[in-house]
């Protein structure tokens, strides 16, 4: 290992994206990191076996899942204190996002093991990029629960989120997911990616209701699911209450003197999509 991938008397803990579908996408260090390691985390071993086979990779692999992952952290933190490194992947995309990770993460940062991320894949953002809405800001939901009362008490707390929405759905649950998104939300835009990067990748874009219609139609709904889905319409404010807002955020900003007053000046400007110099003569009044 090179750089700041070989620190410290332990050894490294590397969270290493793997490809959602096409295996193509894994990235030359990626592979390189898998090669070096002493031992795989993975999520299902048969599955990342595929894609340590397709490269002609040869490391031990050790399962690591949900149901296992206190169970087996003191073991992974004890061979990394003892000098081995160690890669964390998940079936597909990035160990820790909707899927297993944070736990021995977090023990690894408690026991100031080195940590290195090696970015790739994200169904999330391959379907941000795909959607067509806008993505100045998104909110990620994960995935949405597979039970009705919790899943529409999780849409509930982002009915006025005005940034665009993205989360998993999965598929025995797709159209009871969008049919609570359409009755919680309104018929907002949406899209909806299917089997991304895969063979039969697939994007639907439109309103809930033609979507609904769309899948609806279908005999069977199969696949790996993201939803992309238009924030809540901004409410009008009258003038007043939005220079309220704007010293507000201002003063939230500059309270703790951790930014300066060009700094602040610029984040309100961006959230709040205003001029900077409107911005910042309200900075002098404060």
């Amino acid at each position: 290992m090179s750089g700041s991938e070989a620190q410290s008397s332990s050894g490294t803990l590397y969270i290493v994206a793997t490809p959602i579908g096409n295996l193509e996408d894994i990235s030359l260090r990626a592979l390189r990191i898998l090669k070096e390691v002493d031992l795989i985390a993975a999520e299902d071993t048969r599955h990342t076996r595929k894609l340590l086979s397709a490269y002609g990779i040869h490391v031990r692999l050790s399962s690591y899942f949900d149901h296992n992952e206190d169970q087996k952290t003191p073991y992974f933190i004890q061979r990394l204190l003892n000098g081995e490194s160690i890669a964390l992947v998940s079936d597909a995309g990035t160990p820790g996002i909707s899927d297993p990770g944070y736990v021995v993460i977090r023990k690894a940062i408690e026991a100031h093991i080195p940590i290195i991320s090696v970015p790739g894949p994200s169904a999330a953002i391959t379907a941000l990029t795909l959607a067509g809405l806008p993505v100045e800001g998104f909110v990620f939901l994960g995935f949405l629960n597979n039970k009705r009362n919790s899943r529409r008490q999780q849409i509930e707390g982002f009915r006025d989120e005005c940034r665009t929405l993205v989360c998993y759905v999965s598929p025995h649950v797709l159209l009871k997911a969008l049919a609570d998104l359409r009755s919680l939300l309104g018929n907002r835009q949406v899209a909806v990616s299917r089997e991304l990067t895969k063979k039969f990748e697939e994007v639907l874009r439109g309103t809930l209701d033609s979507v609904i219609e769309e899948f609806s139609r279908r005999a069977a709904v199969k696949g790996e699911f993201t939803l992309v889905i238009a924030g809540a319409e901004k409410k009008q404010q009258n003038a007043e209450d939005f220079e309220a807002q704007l010293f507000d955020e201002l003063r939230k900003c500059l309270q703790d003197g951790t930014l300066s007053r060009r700094d602040a000046v610029k984040l309100v400007a961006t959230k709040l999509r205003l001029p900077k110099n409107t911005v910042y003569q309200a900075s002098l009044q404060l």
